[in-house]
């Protein structure tokens, strides 16, 4: 009996101890909560606890919001390039896509208005052939109405020029990513200022308006007077002063020397002489043959509409003849002005003469400005020019050299200033 009295003893006991072990958990020494430690102070509470000593960095330390809201202030030239920067490849882009379209156009419209063309002088053509008492009716009305659809489809396309609209696409497309290089290079190695965001806003806006993409309204002349050199950059607004520029010597700062002044000046003059009025007179020339050609192609296809409307009157089969031969020499016309894209040659050559005129406009305008500090470097200058004009350095020299003496001498220079058109 006091054996089993001294087991339930046990027993009891040790469930008190199983109980207390268990209860251990629900202290409220152990429980915290995260919620009720501010955060700021976290890693100094884990500093000051034993074996967490010098092993977490202050957090003051690492904080550095006032050095980035300074360098967000700074740098608002350079978010605003960006900006121009996305715009700017937006518009590469979008003439390229048009371009495309364009393209397409001028080669529907070409194959479509040749075979209606086509089609329809033949059946005026079968007319001539017809016997007496076959009803010619049917072809007669068919070649009419096929000669008439082609002069007004010939007419909207010969407004509008579509291979002509193409090479527009292309140089808008080039220009763009040319910008877009300049601003890439800007932002890579340059500190961008204010006047580098609006430089850029300006060559963007003056980019649009020298290559528009809509056709109604603010579509460029395709058959103006003459030829007027392509204009695709800001005027410069500054006024520049002609002071007199003194050099000490022959080396001036900034890069600059008399010498190199009158070799830029030398090589102005050629592009006037030769590259510039080159050009101009190609271009003309194109002018004037796409004039002809868009004005023949409908005459010919208005002639043959006529005269299929005339197939089976008294004229006997002279009014056949008449709208079979003019419908195969508007096709003929409509290949060679559309086919060989006499349009785009204008445009190549108006958009060649405005990459003179940029040049002639960017040497003189350096050369104008009295503080030769504020130009940029003459040995860059005249390297950028060289390349601009498909030279080396030397070769850009020995121009200006024949140009002077052939002045000197009155005989006109034979040697154009660009090598690479």
């Amino acid at each position: 009996m006091a054996s089993l009295q001294a087991s339930n003893f046990l027993v009891s006991s040790s469930s008190k101890l199983i109980h207390a072990a268990i209860s251990v958990p629900k202290l409220p020494s152990i429980r915290f909560s995260v919620q009720k430690v501010p955060t700021k102070k976290l890693s100094e509470e884990l500093n000051t606890r034993d074996g967490f000593i010098n092993t977490i960095p202050v957090e003051k330390n690492v904080i550095r919001t006032p050095l980035l809201q300074e360098n967000s202030s700074v740098s608002m030239a350079s978010v605003q390039l960006y900006a121009i920067l996305e715009a700017v490849a937006d518009r590469v882009e979008m003439h390229s896509n048009v371009g495309e379209q364009r393209e397409n156009w001028n080669t529907l419209f070409l194959n479509s208005i040749n075979m209606i063309t086509l089609t329809a002088a033949t059946m005026a053509g079968v007319t001539a052939t017809g016997g007496a008492g076959i009803s010619l009716l049917g072809l007669k009305l068919a070649s009419t109405l096929l000669f008439s659809a082609a002069t007004g489809m010939l007419v909207l396309m010969n407004k509008i020029q579509p291979s002509q609209l193409v090479e527009e696409q292309r140089n808008a497309t080039r220009l763009f990513k040319q910008l877009q290089n300049q601003i890439q290079t800007l932002l890579a190695v340059g500190s961008p200022s204010k006047e580098d965001v609006k430089d850029a806003m300006e060559k963007v806006l003056a980019l649009d308006k020298a290559y528009p993409l809509p056709l109604l309204g603010v579509m460029l002349e395709k058959f103006p007077e003459s030829l007027e050199p392509a204009v695709w950059w800001p005027k410069n607004q500054s006024q520049k002063t002609n002071q007199e520029k003194h050099f000490n010597g022959k080396v001036e700062r900034n890069g600059w020397t008399e010498e190199l002044e009158m070799e830029m000046r030398e090589v102005v003059e050629v592009i006037k002489r030769k590259d510039s009025e080159d050009y101009e007179r190609l271009g003309n020339k194109a002018l004037n043959i796409n004039k002809v050609l868009a004005k023949s192609g409908p005459l010919l296809t208005g002639i043959a509409a006529l005269g299929s409307a005339f197939i089976g009157s008294s004229n006997g089969p002279w009014a056949a003849i008449v709208a079979a031969v003019a419908g195969a020499l508007a096709s003929a016309v409509n290949s060679f002005e559309h086919g060989s894209q006499v349009g785009m040659l204008f445009e190549m050559y108006r958009n060649n003469a405005g990459f003179f005129k940029l040049v002639q406009e960017s040497i003189e305008s350096t050369l104008d400005e009295s503080d030769v500090e504020k130009r940029e470097n003459g040995e860059l200058f005249e390297m950028k020019v060289a390349l601009q004009l498909g030279r080396s350095l030397s070769q850009l020299r020995d121009l200006a050299k024949k140009s002077s003496y052939s002045r000197i001498e009155g005989s006109p220079i034979e040697e154009f200033a660009s090598k690479l058109f």
